[in-house]
């Protein structure tokens, strides 16, 4: 049965014959047409009630991607009713009717389930998640150590000046915001323990109470908070950028590893660095409590380090030291283990470093607790 015609345009006849259905198609099939192609596709899938149906391409002078989109659209919709291919392509032609074959974006509608179901299998998929992160951040701890191993063994591959320059960034220009934090929480803590005790009139022991919590928890907690949310974003950042512009790729090209390069001299600038910034911030928060005892409990400067002196001891001291280097290997791993896993999008960056500063500061305050147990059970 013939259709309507254009001149030199598009057509197309449909014949059947033994139970098949043929679409002779003719003449140009190109985007100037486009109005007559879609017109021409809208008889065809109103008209074809008969299947197996074949495409007759042979009487078709040009094809382009326009066409051989339309083309393969309506093949895709009527093989749902039943049969439906093409016959008769140039070999050109096949090329342009796979290269831009019709492609159904609409995913399967997901199967619903209850929100328990829901919940259940959230968790299980963060428990899986977290126990990769593990297993990747022990074999990568396994590779700094390698690498750390190899700049001992040969002191030319290391690389001074690149620590130096770390740590300044981590060390040096944190001073200031950590000193602030520490000061003003060490005048908080020691302004709220003054209200609860001087009900008791037991106000001197705030010393103690300060004393105690910044040098054995507050100090480093703080100070490695800050650090993984100042530092560690930036490693993250910094790495992953490298990452996205491929200069990785060509670190390891050139014969270098990126290990020994970038992550070696910021581990160790953090192993360097957040200890000292550990007993500046208890220090900080020291003379911030001193100050608020003398403010609102009247107690006077000498008394408050006569006191604080007989109140702590050198182990006080050292929980807090001995924590700052571990968990500056933890905030290094973590932020330089998400900055290698950055992929090539400005989204990836962005999401790698805000989980970066999540699992860093998560870790920090989950190994902080580990000690503190530590240390209870051997009654340091």
């Amino acid at each position: 049965m013939a259709q309507g015609t254009l001149a030199q345009g598009p057509d197309m006849t449909i014949e059947r014959s033994g139970g098949q259905t043929t679409v002779r198609l003719s003449g140009p099939w190109t985007a100037p047409h486009a109005q007559r192609v879609e017109a021409l596709v809208g008889e065809i899938e109103a008209e074809a009630d008969h299947f197996p149906l074949v495409f007759d391409l042979s009487g078709v002078e040009r094809l382009d991607t326009l066409g051989a989109w339309t083309l393969d659209r309506t093949r895709h919709e009527l093989s749902v009713k039943g049969q439906a291919d093409f016959a008769n392509a140039s070999p050109e032609q096949k090329i342009l009717l796979e290269e831009a074959a019709y492609r159904d974006f609409q995913g399967k509608p997901k199967p619903r389930h209850s929100r328990s179901v829901d919940f259940l299998v959230d968790v299980g998929q963060s428990v899986a998640g977290a126990g990769k992160d593990l297993v990747g951040g022990v074999g990568f701890l396994g590779e700094l150590v390698a690498a750390m191993v190899r700049v001992i063994v040969h002191p030319r591959r290391f690389r001074g000046t690149a620590v130096v320059n770390q740590l300044e960034q981590i060390a040096y220009r944190g001073v200031p915001i950590i000193v602030l934090i520490s000061f003003l929480v060490g005048c908080i803590v020691s302004q709220q323990g003054i209200f609860q005790l001087v009900k008791f009139g037991a106000t001197p022991f705030v010393i103690d109470l300060i004393g105690i919590l910044v040098l054995r928890e507050l100090g480093v907690l703080l100070t490695s908070i800050m650090v993984a949310g100042r530092s560690g974003s930036a490693f993250t950042a910094e790495i992953g950028s490298m990452k996205m512009r491929e200069e990785i790729d060509a670190l390891r090209v050139m014969g270098l590893d990126p290990i020994e390069v970038l992550i070696v001299p910021r581990i160790l600038a953090l192993l360097i660095g957040l200890p000292l910034l550990t007993f500046i911030a208890s220090i900080a928060a020291l003379v911030g409590g001193g100050l608020t005892t003398w403010v609102y409990g009247g107690i006077s400067p000498d008394i408050f380090l006569e006191r604080l002196r007989a109140a702590v001891g050198m182990n006080t001291f050292l929980v807090g030291i001995i924590k700052a280097p571990f968990m500056a290997v933890v905030i290094g791993i973590i932020a330089t283990l998400e900055g290698m896993a950055v992929a090539g999008s400005a989204e990836s960056l962005g999401r790698h470093v805000t989980s970066s500063v999540v699992k860093a500061i998560f870790m920090v305050i989950v190994l902080d607790g580990l000690f503190a147990m530590f240390f209870a059970a051997i009654n340091y």
